[in-house]
């Protein structure tokens, strides 16, 4: 009898142990974001719902932009926020697409192949080139669209960023398709002063990015790109498929994540950040509570 109540036992430790291997203890998930306001917060919300389901998550925030593909890629860390355009021109060197479904499969195909990455379902949520215009000077002239800009170029002063004006997807691209900007006159101004040149009525319209802080203040109109000129920029999680694959339950649990982003309420989530001056992590926790 002691000798069956031992074998009993053993099986009982074997089983138990198995089980913790295969199942309950997660290996740690390293969730990584670059070094800017809006991707501390999507990867603080990747963390939080990864915990939320039974993962136990490492955080390792702030890597630079230039590098983090490679961390990924070396692995360094196991996923983090990653742009549909920025996979497509900057890591793959392509030629810029206009469609969001044509450039989110060009990189999922692509990162697949090359770097045994996968990009789960990538969000509404679009932090693309743009350009902001005064809403005084929105509304006194009636304009809308980057077409209704153009029309009324010889009345508009532009606050450029330099380089701008010479990159291949800058004033080129948008002259290639929506015709010359005769400005009424170009000044160069450092990025972080556009909002406040904007605000001083130095100027009526500067480059921008749609999914910036400011650009919830009433006083500023981000102008609809009608002829799609820029590629999109949509967020979406990229992980290395070696992680996916030993803990699956990551797609379901981040694609639910990335449904509920969109490009309205990212930009209210940076300005809560770098207007407001909340913390990232309260601003990410506040988000993720109201998703669950």
């Amino acid at each position: 009898m002691k000798r069956f109540i031992a074998i009993v036992l053993c099986v009982l430790l074997a089983v138990s142990a198995f089980a913790g291997c295969s199942g309950g203890d997660k290996s740690v998930i390293k969730v990584a974001s670059k070094d800017f306001t809006e991707n501390e917060i999507v990867a603080e919300v990747y963390a939080l719902a990864l915990e939320d389901a039974g993962f136990k998550v490492e955080r390792m925030l702030d890597i630079g932009s230039a590098l983090i593909h490679t961390s990924l890629t070396s692995n360094e860390i196991d996923l983090y926020p990653e742009y549909t355009g920025t996979g497509l021109i900057s890591v793959l060197g392509k030629d810029p697409l206009t469609d969001p479904d044509e450039v989110y499969k060009t990189v999922k195909d692509a990162y697949k192949e090359k770097f045994n990455v996968t990009w789960l379902d990538y969000s509404a949520a679009n932090d693309g080139q743009g350009l902001v215009i005064r809403t005084a000077t929105a509304e006194k002239y009636g304009i809308k669209t980057i077409s209704d800009m153009q029309k009324y170029a010889t009345e508009l002063r532009f606050a450029s960023q330099g380089e701008f004006d010479e990159r291949a997807d800058g004033i080129p691209a948008l002259e290639a398709i929506y015709g010359e900007l005769n400005w009424k006159s170009s000044k160069v101004y450092d990025n972080s002063l556009k909002y406040q040149v904007l605000a001083n009525d130095e100027a009526d319209v500067s480059p921008a990015y749609t999914t910036e802080g400011r650009l919830t203040e009433d006083q500023f109109t981000l102008l609809e790109d009608d002829k799609h000129v820029w590629p999109p920029y949509n967020l979406a999680p990229v992980v290395r498929n070696s992680v996916l694959e030993a803990n699956p339950k990551i797609a379901e649990v981040l694609n639910k994540v990335s449904a509920a982003f969109t490009t309205e309420n990212i930009t209210a989530l940076n300005a809560k950040v770098d207007i407001d001056g909340e913390e990232y992590t309260d601003v990410a926790k506040e988000f993720y509570q109201s998703i669950k």
